[in-house]
């Protein structure tokens, strides 16, 4: 039932201004009576299983996020001026080496550029000249702090979280991977910049297809609401909705960044709001629309995606 229709069932009913359980009922059975409403939307069991998963990787990657934080804090007790010779100290491969074997930048002097790189290439990582030079002489001008000892041993908890949470991560996107084709928004996929992770948080952001009768709906669920420009030079900024979905407007806001980076009918669209003087935000939720609509198309016809029919 829609709610306002409920509500001018209830003014109907001579209960605007009363607000319970037991009126509403009483308006929404005569809206029932009266062959209003739309029917349920029953999802299958690779969608509701889909959205289970989706949700549980959001969630492990909001905690690994909090957990990375926590561990450059420690590193910057034990190691200062490590993220200054690495940028992304546990983003690559040889800053999780060194979080890992390296947090007293002692020991790591001590080594030497050459054998630093030996050690790093009998554990997998490739090292070149410059970026061990690099690290040696971050670890030869650390200066200790006395919080380093105890910074090492909540490091090495937080390393060992942190790699738990990664293998939860992956065996989750693994199975978004597997469920993905026995959905409707398997077609996603065939979309440039869109793969199984995009596909699957809008398919289970959306649930069956069938809920919504038109892209514009799932638009304005998500509370992405544009700005407003009316005559006689007036303008009125709209507000985001009050019944904005946070993990639909992610979903949204995803698809378009990913069809701006790789499509590029969708990249000039882009270059032209900028050049209009378009803000970022703005640029951002114009992309979403686009790309919720091509989205919505693909999964209501099953058909692969057709640059010509967008561009």
């Amino acid at each position: 039932m829609n709610p306002a229709h409920v509500s001018a069932q209830r003014r109907v009913n001579g209960q605007r201004g009363v607000k319970t359980d037991r009126v509403d009922l009483a308006a929404i059975a005569d809206l029932l009576l009266a062959g209003r409403g739309v029917p349920v939307s029953v999802a299958g069991a690779a969608l509701v299983e889909l959205a289970g998963w989706v949700a549980h990787r959001a969630r492990r990657v909001h905690v690994r996020t909090a957990t990375k934080n926590q561990l450059l804090g420690q590193l910057d007790r034990a190691f200062p001026g490590l993220t200054v010779a690495v940028s992304d100290v546990l983003g690559t491969r040889v800053g999780r080496l060194i979080a890992r074997h390296f947090t007293d930048p002692t020991r790591l002097a001590h080594l030497g550029v050459e054998r630093f790189r030996d050690f790093a290439a009998r554990r997998g990582v490739q090292v070149n000249h410059r970026v061990a030079g690099r690290l040696i002489a971050a670890a030869r001008a650390a200066l200790p702090t006395a919080e380093a000892g105890v910074a090492r041993e909540v490091l090495a908890a937080d390393l060992a979280l942190l790699d738990d949470l990664d293998a939860q991560i992956t065996a989750a996107e693994d199975r978004i991977a597997a469920l993905l084709p026995d959905t409707e928004y398997a077609v996603l996929t065939s979309v440039p910049g869109r793969g199984n992770l995009r596909a699957g948080s809008y398919a289970a952001a959306l649930g069956p297809i069938s809920r919504w009768p038109a892209a514009a709906k799932i638009y304005r669920a998500a509370g992405l609401t544009p700005t407003q420009y009316e005559s006689a030079g007036r303008r009125r900024d709209g507000g985001i909705s009050r019944e904005g979905s946070v993990p639909l407007r992610r979903a949204l806001l995803d698809l378009g960044v990913g069809l701006w980076h790789q499509d590029p009918a969708a990249r000039d669209y882009a270059n032209q709001l900028r050049n209009r003087g378009k803000p970022g935000r703005v640029i951002a939720c114009a992309l979403a629309h686009r790309a919720n609509k091509i989205a919505y198309a693909m999964v209501r016809d099953q058909k692969p995606y057709d640059p010509t029919r967008w561009a």
